[in-house]
């Protein structure tokens, strides 16, 4: 079953509640999944939160919008992905976080129909390695049988909070393709991490929904923000995965050396 696990939490350390904070109403995290719903290839959505009291109003959106829940490990989210993949019978597994409400479901199912074209010759798939597309636009694809290896082996902290880490590191154990933009636009900043990137996202949909039912795509957001570019510049300068950065740095990786998949080029 190909299904889509969406990982949130309340415990953001940069932008606390992140993905319960409202967009015309309803919060960024419930945008997200009906964004999910529009993908023709996903047969199944599930949201991964942990058991911290605090993320128990997750599970109420997800209840909320229809699709499946999980709750486990606050840090260990490798552990709670396989957890989840296990319990849902999930395979292939599309990794997808909370902080991306304008993900696009067109772009997700070419990430999955290049991952199911090559079936059996690859094991992870991804738009991010070099990234072309706007952050905040990631998605990821890969086996059971790869998850799971992950899962047994993978040691350091960094490879347990960041699900698919060891994996990518990994390329010569894990066979990989990366589906590319035709043009290059991973200097856009459509992520969710900062106050900026808030409101970033806020104008957006300010200018672009219209109901559940009608989704803009990637390319009306990027014909919007032609017509408006003093939106495109409320979170410039913003660095891409910071989080990982830090992470890398409190377990004292030398940065230089630690492969970034976001520098990797094509």
């Amino acid at each position: 079953m190909i299904a889509a696990i969406v990982q949130a939490r309340m415990s953001s350390t940069r932008l606390p509640g992140k993905v319960l904070r409202e967009i015309l109403g309803k919060p960024m995290l419930w945008h997200l999944i009906n964004r999910l719903k529009k993908s023709h290839l996903i047969e199944k959505i599930i949201v991964a939160t942990s058991i911290k009291e605090i993320d128990r109003p997750i599970l109420g959106v997800a209840q909320e919008c229809g699709v499946e829940f999980f709750a486990g490990s606050e840090d260990d989210v490798l552990d709670r992905y396989y957890q989840a993949a296990s319990k849902f019978c999930a395979d292939p597994i599309i990794r997808i976080t909370a902080d991306c409400p304008l993900i696009d479901p067109k772009v997700i199912d070419k990430l999955i129909n290049c991952y199911l074209k090559n079936k059996g010759n690859v094991d992870y798939g991804t738009i991010c390695i070099p990234p072309t597309y706007p952050d905040g636009l990631d998605a990821e694809i890969f086996s059971f049988a790869a998850l799971e290896k992950a899962w047994k082996e993978a040691k350091k902290q960094t490879e347990r909070e960041y699900v698919t880490s060891y994996i990518w590191k990994n390329n010569r154990i894990f066979r990989q393709l990366n589906v590319a933009c035709d043009e290059d636009l991973s200097h856009m900043r459509w992520t969710v991490d900062e106050e900026k990137d808030f409101l970033f996202v806020s104008e957006i949909y300010k200018g672009l929904y219209k109901s559940v039912d009608k989704v803009f795509y990637m390319q009306d957001i990027l014909d919007f923000l032609k017509a408006h570019p003093e939106i495109a510049a409320i979170n410039q300068g913003i660095g891409r995965n910071e989080g990982y950065i830090k992470s890398l740095r409190k377990e004292g990786a030398d940065i230089e050396k630690e492969f970034l998949p976001w520098k990797r080029k094509a």
